[in-house]
């Protein structure tokens, strides 16, 4: 049983349709750039799991493919990412959301960063380790080479995905002070 209650379907689609709004918006450029916000994907999908009900994870994930799917097919972007080993980033994705669940239990800032930092790193395993392993870009995959990618991408996507966690965490704070008994069980229940 969650600690925190059921919000109102208005709050959740509220929280749902901004998340996919930023999705929208920053889903095309994984690192940024001085003219681009970084993916902020993950961070939703863990924000998802924590706010909304189960209900929006399945257009959550829709969406995220959609989005790569126009990006590659009609603006141009690169499909270098686009491999067999794709199926592997809904798992990631499914981490994350399963993350955000787990975190709505807990007391505590200290525990709820604990949790996101796992869940982060294991999205990354499993995105980039598929990625790695079995996407065909690399010609002769060894622990050695798949050890130094870790080091050179992790920290960039723990780096951005606990930015968004820390934005919309100070915008929970902000929404709790500004309004005590509205917003302080803003989570769904199932």
């Amino acid at each position: 049983m969650s600690l925190f209650p059921t919000c109102a379907p208005r709050t959740q689609a509220l929280i749902g349709g901004s998340l996919l709004a930023v999705m929208l918006a920053t889903r095309f450029h994984h690192f940024g750039d001085a003219l681009h916000l970084p993916d902020a994907s993950w961070a939703l999908f863990f924000l998802a799991g924590f706010y909304l009900a189960r209900a929006w994870l399945p257009v959550l994930l829709l969406a995220a493919v959609a989005i790569d799917v126009a990006a590659v097919g009609w603006m141009g972007v690169s499909g270098y990412c686009l491999t067999p080993a794709y199926a592997a980033l809904q798992l990631a994705h499914l981490a994350l959301w399963a993350g955000g669940r787990m975190a709505r239990e807990l007391r505590g800032i200290v525990a709820m960063v604990a949790v996101a930092l796992a869940a982060t790193g294991l999205a990354f395993v499993l995105s980039n380790g598929a990625f790695y392993w079995f996407g065909g870009r690399v010609a002769e995959p060894n622990w050695a080479q798949f050890a130094q990618t870790f080091v050179d991408y992790a920290p960039a996507f723990l780096a951005s995905t606990l930015v968004y966690l820390g934005v919309a965490a100070a915008a929970h704070a902000l929404a709790a002070h500004l309004a005590p008994g509205r917003f302080a069980g803003l989570h769904a229940g199932r």
